[in-house]
């Protein structure tokens, strides 16, 4: 039976029989049934468009392309709310409230103070004194000074003239101009051409060979400073994480290393990077070589053949040339010359006036793994969320266990807060547990294999509680180079390259100082000497 469509001409009977009636119910039953099938079909089609999109996103992030941006909601309105009433204690706008703290404008200099009247005082009027009003402002341009240098002639014939004051160094140039250029281009990232422009409008007249020679040339001082930073920081560091990075010099490809401790970061560059560089960095450039306990160690870590050993133990090593010295012991396959290096050049960094237990910790690199050697937990971490699941049971087991990862860093970095022997043997049992499950997955199973593996980096902490747990340091320190490649590029002269390496270390050592670098700056070239030595600042924070 059908019903008849809205403009049927006739009407039905009434009333209806009751096989009407009953058809009648079933459908608008059955209406109301395909009412909530279609509600729930759109409700799946719009999850599955979302879900397409999202792998959309994570394939072209995958390719190396950005996926599409996440929209966070907005606080303004709740930050907005939120300084309303710390401002009047009611949500209006008002004075700010009395905290019982100094203005800001009471701890600025006063340079200059002007009295403004009123005008137009009705007659009668009292005098109430004055308001101060504070204005900050900043007066950029050039202050050119000649001086008038006397000469004399001497009854001998000689002449005699007169020389400018020592800060300026014999230059054309004054030190708060010096200051400025190093400031710019080490500290906010401003190439050279942009530089000569900008300073070329406020009046001054550069050329462009003359600010690439103030940033270059006559830096002897600061270069010896930096070194001073990484002697007196592997003296008074029990830890120091490490990192590279790219660095492009010449148009080629290189590599800069920063080594990093609660004090300090030192930067070095070199054309490649290997254990021997590393070491040789940590010798900043300067290497020497002895074979004590920690190199002899070091040769049995790395497999070197039993007799070449006894060979090094027989005949120490007592000159200047290492080569020639490996010559004369019969070392000449180029494995076994690399082995023998780097346990010379670690039995020479030990040698010298570095911290007894010194750490390092890094992402896992191998030319990093020397001494009481620590992994990162983020980079291992990493290694979990990298993995790209194929079904819905992989990507749980993949959440699952980064969040007992995470749940068992917690745990390790309460134990480096307060260590006890007794919750470090139950740490260790929980590695194995996490780390030795099986999943069902075959790459996280052997992922997991393989970072069961370096149990012992992994849990240094557990008896050196000194040691950090992650290399976020060095990661941070080293971001400002990595924006500066993106901005120039790379270096082209070998000064240009230690320049560049000379002021990120002293840039960021004086962050981590507490100083502020453009007095440090200031302070070098105008030999005021307000400013201490940086690695006597380390030593001090140290004790």
């Amino acid at each position: 039976m059908l019903l008849p469509p809205p403009n049927f001409p006739f009407e039905l009977p009434a009333p209806l029989p009751e096989e009407g009636l009953l058809w009648l119910r079933s459908l608008a039953t059955r209406l109301d049934q395909l009412a909530a099938e279609n509600s729930e079909l759109k409700e799946r089609v719009l999850q599955q468009a979302e879900t397409i999109r999202e792998l959309r996103d994570e394939i072209a992030v995958l390719k190396g392309q950005k996926g599409r941006p996440v929209m966070k909601p907005s606080r303004m309105d709740k930050e907005t709310d939120k300084d309303k009433d710390d401002q009047t204690g009611s949500g209006g706008r008002g004075k700010r409230r009395n905290t019982g703290q100094p203005a800001k404008t009471a701890r600025l200099d006063i340079h200059e103070e002007r009295t403004m009247a009123v005008n137009d005082v009705p007659e009668g009027s009292r005098f109430l004194g004055h308001r101060a009003f504070t204005v900050q402002d900043l007066r950029i341009g050039p202050h050119n000074t000649r001086f008038l240098l006397e000469r004399w002639a001497t009854p001998d014939g000689r002449v005699l003239t007169a020389g400018c004051p020592p800060e300026f160094c014999g230059l054309h140039f004054g030190p708060g101009l010096r200051a400025f250029i190093l400031y710019q281009h080490h500290h906010c990232h401003v190439t050279q051409p942009k530089l000569h422009e900008q300073l070329l409008e406020w009046g001054l007249d550069l050329s462009v060979g003359q600010i690439d020679a103030l940033l270059a040339s006559g830096q002897d001082a600061f270069s010896a400073e930096k070194s001073s930073l990484l002697k007196a920081g592997l003296a008074v560091s029990s830890a120091i994480t490490i990192d590279d990075s790219g660095a492009r010099h010449q148009g080629k490809n290189g590599y800069v290393t920063v080594v990093s401790g609660p004090t300090f970061a030192w930067f070095g560059s070199a054309d490649n990077k290997s254990r021997i560089g590393f070491l040789t960095h940590l010798h900043d450039g300067q290497p020497s070589y002895a074979l004590n306990d920690i190199a002899l160690r070091h040769l049995q870590k790395q497999g070197l053949k039993a007799v070449l050993v006894e060979r090094l133990q027989a005949n120490p090593f007592a000159g200047d040339d290492w080569a020639a010295y490996l010559d004369r012991l019969g070392i000449r396959d180029e494995r076994h010359r690399r082995i023998a290096t780097e346990a010379g050049l670690l039995g020479g960094l030990v040698a010298k006036d570095i911290h007894p237990m010194l750490a390092i910790v890094s992402d896992g690199a191998g030319q990093f793994d020397l001494l009481a050697h620590g992994l990162c937990w983020v980079h291992t971490e990493r290694l979990v969320h990298k993995l790209i699941p194929s079904n819905a049971a992989q990507r749980g087991e993949q959440e699952r266990l980064r969040g007992e990862i995470w749940a068992y860093y917690a745990d390790l970095k309460a134990y480096r807060a307060a260590p006890a022997p007794e919750e470090a043997e139950a740490l260790s049992a929980r590695f194995e547990s996490l780390f030795g499950q099986r999943t069902g997955w075959a790459t996280l199973d052997r992922l997991l294999r393989r970072i069961r593996q370096h149990k012992g980096d992994l849990l240094r902490v557990l008896v050196r509680p000194d040691m950090p747990l992650h290399t976020n340091a060095s990661e941070t320190d080293i971001r400002d180079y990595v924006k500066v490649r993106k901005i120039s590029g790379g270096t082209r002269s070998d000064l240009g390259r230690q320049c560049r390496d000379t002021f990120a270390s002293l840039k960021k050592t004086c962050r981590k100082l507490g100083v502020s670098f453009w007095a440090y700056l200031t302070d070098r070239l105008t030999s005021a000497h307000k400013v201490p030595p940086l690695a006597d600042l380390m030593r001090q924070r140290a004790t």
